[in-house]
């Protein structure tokens, strides 16, 4: 049962709003008020991931963290799906990595959801030994644009980036001000064509960004698979941190 303190606290604050309202009535009758909104906003963040923590995660005291989003044909309900590109699939093959790796799956007929995957991000800050310095994001296709969005929003948290064959806005490119972009795109895409890349990096550029262009003069649409076994990439990874910007 909710005491008497918690009534009087909250007719307090009802009485204080509906006189401060009645004023800006009162003053504002048949004119345009200037108001400002001060409030917090909150959502309901519910994904599934792969989580993979390097065989000596409980001998470091932390650990860079890549977040890998996969493309559309991926989505769904079912994580071994994921597996099926990228880190979650060099994983699954072996390979060793020096990241805390998170794959999340993209629920069916969604596109990646930013607010989604901030609240991710500090999930695992929160459960896990990560180097807050050292968070970098990578996706392909449809997990490329998430990259990009994701990098528009929140560069100040980001150390690098790699999209691969995806598509953004080129106006808020320039919102990622210094974040390091490694970008990668097949010359013949004909799904994502290879003006879409061609688009932000030349934005970027403009804009003072910092980002390198790789083009597959031979690639279709697969230009991931010869970038994640790339062992330069993860090189370049981490290569950057916050500290260094």
């Amino acid at each position: 049962m909710l005491d008497a303190g918690y009534w009087i606290i909250l007719l307090m604050m009802v009485f204080i709003f509906g006189c401060s309202s009645q004023s800006v009535v009162k003053e504002n009758l048949g004119k345009q008020a200037e108001i400002k909104l001060d409030g917090i906003y909150k959502a309901k963040a519910n994904i599934n991931y792969l989580l993979y923590l390097p065989k000596d995660y409980e001998a470091k005291d932390k650990l860079p963290l890549l977040l890998f989003l996969h493309g559309a044909g991926e989505r769904g309900s079912d994580l071994n799906i994921v597996k099926k590109h990228g880190p979650p699939r060099l994983i699954e093959e072996g390979k060793d990595f020096p990241f805390i790796v998170v794959s999340p799956q993209c629920p069916v007929n969604e596109r990646w959801n930013t607010n989604t995957l901030t609240a991710l991000i500090d999930e695992i800050i929160a459960g896990y030994k990560i180097d807050t310095g050292r968070i970098y994001v990578t996706g392909l296709s449809m997990g490329g644009n998430g990259t990009w969005r994701l990098a528009s929003e929140i560069s100040g948290r980001l150390a690098a980036v790699i999209p691969i064959c995806g598509w953004g806005d080129p106006f808020a490119v320039c919102m990622m001000d210094k974040l390091p972009v490694w970008t990668f795109h097949g010359a013949k895409d004909n799904v994502v064509p290879i003006g879409s890349t061609d688009l932000l990096v030349e934005q970027l550029k403009r804009c003072g960004g910092n980002v390198q262009y790789t083009i597959y003069p031979e690639a279709n649409h697969d230009s991931w698979t010869e970038t994640y076994n790339n062992p330069k990439i993860y090189e370049w990874l981490l290569s950057h941190s916050l500290n260094e910007r």
